[in-house]
């Protein structure tokens, strides 16, 4: 079956759908040309219809660049010697996190964020795949920075551009400052974020801009609430200010689109370009999700004060 590409929606600026891709054809230089210049232009890929096996994630992930193992040790892997660089994120009914928004409990939420902004590099983009799916929700969520900056007001722009947002690895919700929802509690904490964020107790916070331009020309929006901290150089009530303002316009201008996941696909997605989060999910289901990360860096973040500290911990290739 020969390749075929296709947009995700009419709809939607941005997203493709890839049919026709199996081991052999991830190793076509002619094949591997062109599903980057479709990556790079539409920042999202939905390949359907691959065999449903980690050697498979494996050989996808190869297609777009070196992998990165996960910046963060505490995080589980998949098996670091059959499968370097395959992260393991499982949601158990028993003790897996719980929030309530607006009166609805839902596990496995995730708020709008991108990936490893508490890092001084980011990474240039996950690959995840599905491998335990609830009957219903747990769709993953993917908005576009490019339309982002264009659907917020001028004033928000104006306002907003030339600033820098610090970020720090800390998933406690508790802890969430910006973008918080209406009605939002946190029922059951989940154990892992104690870790996490145990962890980064010993990191730099790391510095990254609100708005940046692509080489082919566009400014995309780059804000993520989760793990925001402030903005630099203003860490006061007018900087909070600000920076809640910019997050909830953006998360009420949001045009997303939410994958419903089946077993014989795998999401690639721009981590520069794009924001990402998860609907939640009834708690009495199971999820598990297993993803890779592609090594790359925009070159615009920074830790705090210059410092190099943990880098050598944050940065570990496979």
């Amino acid at each position: 079956m020969a390749m075929q590409i296709r947009n995700l929606s009419d709809g939607l600026g941005f997203g493709s759908i890839v049919t026709g891709v199996d081991e052999a054809a991830t190793k076509d230089s002619e094949v591997r040309r062109e599903i980057n210049e479709v990556f790079e232009r539409r920042g999202l890929i939905v390949f359907e219809g691959v065999e449903p096996t980690i050697e498979m994630h494996l050989a996808v992930s190869d297609v777009f660049g070196p992998l990165k193992d996960h910046p963060v040790p505490v995080v589980a892997r998949v098996d670091q010697k059959k499968a370097p660089g395959v992260i393991d994120m499982k949601y158990d009914p028993v003790n897996g996190g719980v929030v309530e928004i607006e009166g609805k409990p839902l596990a496995q939420w995730l708020p709008w964020h991108f990936d490893h902004c508490y890092n001084n590099e980011l990474n240039r983009a996950g690959v995840l795949r599905a491998v335990t799916i609830p009957p219903e929700g747990g769709r993953t969520g993917f908005a576009d920075g490019i339309e982002l900056y264009n659907a917020i007001s001028a004033e928000t722009r104006a306002k907003i551009e030339g600033q820098h947002i610090i970020y720090t690895l800390d998933l406690l919700y508790a802890h969430m400052r910006f973008g918080v929802p209406k009605g939002f509690r946190e029922l059951r904490v989940n154990e892992s974020a104690y870790s996490s964020s145990a962890y980064a107790k010993n990191l730099p916070r790391a510095i990254h801009p609100a708005v940046w331009r692509r080489k082919s020309g566009e400014k995309v929006l780059h804000v993520s609430p989760w793990m925001a901290v402030g903005i630099r150089g203003q860490e006061n009530p007018q900087g909070d200010a600000l920076l809640e303002q910019v997050c909830q316009e953006m998360i009420s201008k949001i045009h997303p689109y939410y994958h419903a996941w089946k077993p014989d696909q795998m999401v690639i997605w721009d981590n520069w370009r794009m924001l990402h989060s998860v609907s939640g999910m009834d708690p009495k289901y199971e999820r598990r999700m297993q993803r890779t990360t592609i090594l790359g860096d925009y070159g615009l973040g920074c830790f705090e004060g210059g410092a190099t500290k943990g880098d050598k911990i944050l940065e570990m290739t496979v």
